[in-house]
């Protein structure tokens, strides 16, 4: 049975697996270690060099200072006229007591060599390169390095001499260079020897690096295809403090996050639903009850509460649509200069009625004048209503909802205070999170509020809430107002029922809200 091949996996960015040539891995193989292995061929071949030429340097010296040696003592004998030097000169080579490493020759006035320490005679085709230099040198010395018809590379070192009645005119010495070449090759190896075990030692100790690195980014790489799938329960295990475990940690608080919004997405579309569901099953029963009906006091009832479901249903869509323009950033505000306090006490008019059949108390306290201020009139009015309909929705039977509007430092402040069932302190940072419920037990969709702190900050304003679980909530807004030293003295007054109870009186302007209102 023939084996599958198995085939190479590729990333959706087009990178290949940890086997490929596209991986880390093999990147760093490809590059760095390329590099490494680059310099340490370039310090090889230059240490190289240096090491060739102090040993053939020092050969040279060593050959220049024996000849020295030699013809010192020939010219310092030289003086004495008794003395034979051509006599002198051959029988200091044949007697030359370094013959076994060094050749020693001399040369007669025809370019030929008569003797040497050796006893031989130069191989036909010897070079002499360092003899014709020295020749045509100003100093009468030269040196060469030349290989022997035998394949032997040596070294020659020339000097000319200049003795009265002498047939030799030069002095030659030929070291072989083979001890030298194999103490240099010798260290070349070594040397080599030791860089193969750094590039080694690289190789394996950056294999392990990068390995450490490679494998948890793929498990990392794996994780995050999963989660983009929509599978929030993986959790990347984390195996160090560095930054592939702050990556891990990143990783994993994006998939509780994700999880957390794909819990609230999936609520939210349930409450949509049941909030949906609820007006539209009201308009279908009264309509088919009003078809088969002619009473018309059970008439005008139906109609009312048509108009209600149809108005709560138009309002709810609306607020979908707004949420829709806010995460496509398509809002958009028309901003005039307004009068603030005109739609506040709209609001609270439109409210009152349904809080007095709620058993709820609404209190306005109105102030006699505040600034003008540069907004939207309509999205204005649109936050207003959010936040007092959560106020009356959030509260039982007799309980008090209080409206402020104030100036504070060239500030607009709106308060809206109740004392209803308020939200936890774990819920209280999450309220202005889109999708986001406190209470499933209350009518809404959890987007409300998300649109309002949206367009209260495109106002150039803020939205804070403060809450206390059992005790009571307090919106506050504030809003820039126009520095022109003007007030609105001439605003339009909007009447306005103020219901109170016993324990909650109707506030003067100058009087100061009962403790219960919990005003930030």
């Amino acid at each position: 049975m023939k084996k599958k091949k198995k085939k190479k996996q590729i990333t959706s960015d087009g990178s290949k697996n940890r086997f490929g040539r596209r991986s880390i891995a093999t990147y760093w193989q490809t590059s760095n270690l390329g590099v490494i292995i680059t310099v340490l061929v370039i310090i090889g071949i230059t240490i190289g060099v240096v090491l060739k030429n102090y040993y053939y340097n020092s050969v040279q010296q060593y050959l220049t200072s024996q000849m020295n040696i030699i013809v010192a003592s020939l010219e310092n004998g030289s003086t004495d006229t008794s003395v034979n030097n051509s006599a002198q000169i051959r029988s200091l080579v044949e007697s030359y007591e370094d013959k076994d490493q060094i050749e020693l020759m001399a040369i007669t006035s025809d370019d030929s060599i008569e003797v040497t320490s050796s006893g031989f005679s130069p191989s036909t085709g010897t070079s002499l390169e360092d003899y014709t230099n020295a020749q045509s040198s100003d100093e009468g010395t030269a040196y060469a390095i030349f290989d022997l018809p035998s394949g032997e590379k040596v070294m020659a070192l020339t000097y000319m001499i200049s003795i009265k009645g002498c047939e030799y005119k030069a002095l030659r010495m030929m070291s072989s260079m083979k001890n030298i070449d194999n103490q240099i090759i010798t260290l070349i190896v070594g040397m080599a020897v030791i860089f193969l075990l750094i590039i080694l030692l690289i190789y394996l100790s950056g294999r392990f690096f990068v390995r450490s690195i490679v494998y948890p980014v793929i498990k990392i790489g794996e994780i995050a295809r999963k989660i983009a799938k929509g599978d929030f329960t993986e959790r990347i295990e984390k195996t160090s403090d560095d930054e592939l475990g702050d990556l891990c940690d990143s990783i994993n608080y994006m998939a509780q996050e994700l999880s957390n919004t794909e819990s609230m997405k999936n609520e939210f579309i349930s409450s949509i639903s049941h909030e949906l569901r609820t007006p539209l099953t009201a308009i279908k029963g009264w309509s088919e009850t009003l078809t088969a009906m002619n009473d018309p006091d059970t008439f005008k009832k139906g109609m009312r509460v048509i108009t209600s479901e149809t108005e709560r249903l138009s309002q709810m869509v609306e607020e979908l649509l707004d949420f829709s323009r806010i995460q496509d950033n398509r809002l958009t505000l028309i901003m005039d200069k307004m009068d603030i306090l005109a739609e506040l006490g709209e609001t609270v008019l439109i409210y009152q009625e349904r809080a007095r059949a709620l058993g709820i108390t609404l209190n306005y306290y109105e102030p006699t004048a505040l600034p003008f201020m540069y907004g939207d009139k309509s999205r204005l009015r649109q936050v207003f209503i959010n936040i007092v309909d959560n106020a009356i929705k959030y509260s039982d039977k007799g309980d008090t909802v209080s409206v402020e509007a104030y100036e504070d430092k060239g500030q607009i402040c709106i308060s809206v205070s109740d004392t209803g069932i308020g939200i936890s302190k774990d819920d209280l940072p999450k309220v202005k999170t889109k999708f986001f419920k406190a209470n499933h037990t209350r009518r809404g969709s959890g987007i409300g509020l998300a649109v309002a702190n949206e367009i209260i900050t495109r106002h150039g304003g803020a939205l804070n809430i403060n809450s206390e679980e059992n005790v009571g909530t307090t919106v506050l807004i504030t809003l820039p107002a126009i520095d022109d030293g003007r007030s609105i003295d001439d605003k339009p007054t909007v009447e306005v029922e103020l219901i109170s109870s016993d324990d909650m009186p109707v506030r003067k302007p100058d009087q100061q809200l009962p403790p219960s209102s919990n005003i930030l």
